[in-house]
C-alpha cells in the first residue's frame, strides 16, 4: 500500500516545543489522565469491576480532551486507544477483583494486552512530530465543523473511541476477573492469533514507516512485504487483535461470548466502513492509479497470491 498521509495543518500553536518537548507535554498530560481516572475509579470503588473501570476510563478521556483543546491538537488523544488498556487489564487481573479468574491466562492476557499498547504507542511516539502536526482526518472534521469542532472532536475522536475499546476490553474483563475455567487448548489458539496480530501489525508499521522516510516520490505507492497482500495489513493486525482477545474470553467464560463479542465486532465494522474509506478516498483524489490496485489487491484480509508482479 501507499503511504497514508500523516497530518495536516489543523490544530497546535506555531510557539509550542518541538518533538522531545512536545512528547513530555503529552506525557505529562497522561500523567494528570491516570490521576484522574483513578481518582474516578476510587470513588466507583463500590460498583462491579466493570463499571469501575468504565467510571476510570470515562475520567481519563474527559482529562486527555482537556488538554487536546488546551494544545488545540486532537493528536494528543492518539495514544489513548492503546494507553488505557493496560492499566485496566493489569486492575482487573491483580487489582483485586481478578481472583476467580486462571492466574496464568490473566499473566497471558495481560502480558500480550501490555506488549500490544507499548508497541502501538511506541509507534505513535516515534511518527509524531510534535503539537503543530494533527492528523489529516481530524483537519478534515476541523474545516468540516468549524466553531462546533471541539463539541465533535470530543464526541466522535474521543469519547467514540474509548468506548470502541472498552467494548474489545469486555473479552479482557471476562479472563481476568470473571472466567473460572482452567487453562486449554482455546487458550493456546488466542494467544497464537494475539502474537500473530501484534507481530502483522508492527512489520506493516515497519514497513510503512521505512518507505515515508525513504521521501519516495508524491506519486509512489507502497506495495511491497505485507503491503503487496492487503492494502491495509496494519488495520488487519488490529482487527485481529481483537478478536484474539475475544477467543480468551471465550475460552474464560463461553457463557459471556454472545455479548462480548461486540467488542470486536465494533471495532471490525469501524476499521472497514469508517477508517478504509477515508484513506481510501484519500489515495484516490491524490493517486490515480490507485483505483487499479483496490481492483487487484484485498482491502483488508492479506492474499498472499495477489503479489504484482
Amino acid at each position: 500500500m501507499q503511504a497514508e498521509p500523516k497530518s495536516g495543518e489543523g490544530g497546535g500553536r506555531p510557539w509550542w516545543p518541538g518533538r522531545r518537548g512536545a512528547l513530555g507535554v503529552v506525557a505529562f498530560a497522561y500523567a494528570v489522565a491516570g490521576a484522574a481516572a483513578w481518582f474516578a475509579g476510587d470513588l466507583a470503588r463500590n460498583l462491579d469491576p466493570l463499571w469501575t473501570a468504565a467510571v476510570a476510563d470515562a475520567a481519563g478521556t474527559v482529562a486527555v480532551f482537556v488538554f487536546s483543546l488546551a494544545l488545540d491538537n486532537t493528536s494528543v488523544y492518539d495514544p489513548y486507544w492503546s494507553v488505557a488498556p493496560i492499566p485496566l487489564a493489569a486492575w482487573w487481573a491483580w487489582g483485586g477483583p481478578g481472583d476467580a479468574a486462571d492466574p496464568l491466562r490473566r499473566a497471558v492476557v495481560v502480558g500480550l494486552v501490555a506488549l500490544w499498547g507499548a508497541r502501538l504507542t511506541w509507534n505513535w511516539a516515534r511518527s509524531w512530530d510534535g503539537l503543530s502536526d494533527e492528523d489529516w482526518r481530524y483537519v478534515d472534521v476541523r474545516r468540516r465543523t468549524g466553531p462546533w469542532y471541539w463539541p465533535a472532536s470530543f464526541a466522535a475522536l474521543h469519547a467514540m473511541p474509548t468506548v470502541m475499546v472498552f467494548l474489545g476490553l469486555l473479552s479482557v474483563h471476562a479472563a481476568t476477573v470473571t472466567g473460572g475455567r482452567p487453562v486449554g487448548p482455546l487458550d493456546g489458539l488466542a494467544a497464537a492469533v494475539t502474537l500473530a496480530a501484534i507481530w502483522i501489525e508492527a512489520t506493516a508499521d515497519r514497513q510503512l514507516l521505512r518507505f515515508v522516510r525513504s521521501r519516495p516520490p508524491r506519486e509512489a505507492l507502497l506495495a511491497t512485504g505485507l503491503w503487496a497482500w492487503s492494502r491495509h495489513p496494519n488495520y488487519f493486525g488490529e482487527i485481529l487483535f481483537w478478536w484474539g482477545l475475544w477467543l480468551f474470553g471465550l475460552a474464560a467464560a463461553p457463557d459471556r461470548a454472545w455479548w462480548t463479542v461486540a467488542g470486536p465486532l465494533a471495532i471490525t465494522l469501524l476499521f472497514r466502513f469508517v477508517s478504509l474509506r477515508l484513506v481510501e478516498r484519500r489515495m484516490q483524489a491524490g493517486h490515480p492509479e490507485y483505483t487499479e490496485r483496490m481492483r487487484r489487491v484485498p482491502a483488508i484480509v492479506p492474499r498472499p497470491w495477489s503479489r504484482p508482479r
